[in-house]
């Protein structure tokens, strides 16, 4: 069970939509995480793995996109 505060004026908005939809406030609030919960995770997996990222094993645009046969 997961119970939040939410600010009036999105409160208003919910409640809106909830009423033109009928569906609960609820599931637009599950919806919502879910839609942004992936891109939650990839932001901190990716934040962790630059803390771990060395210069010196960088490749230069150009170097790659030989390597995958995309140079112009």
């Amino acid at each position: 069970m997961l119970a939040l505060r939410i600010d009036a004026e999105t409160e208003q908005r919910l409640d809106a939509l909830a009423a033109r939809t009928g569906r609960t406030k609820s599931f637009y609030a599950r919806e919502a995480i879910a839609a942004h919960l992936d891109d939650l995770e990839d932001f901190y997996l990716a934040e962790e793995r630059m803390k771990d990222f060395r210069a010196e094993e960088a490749i230069p645009l150009a170097a790659l996109k030989a390597e995958l046969g995309l140079d112009d």
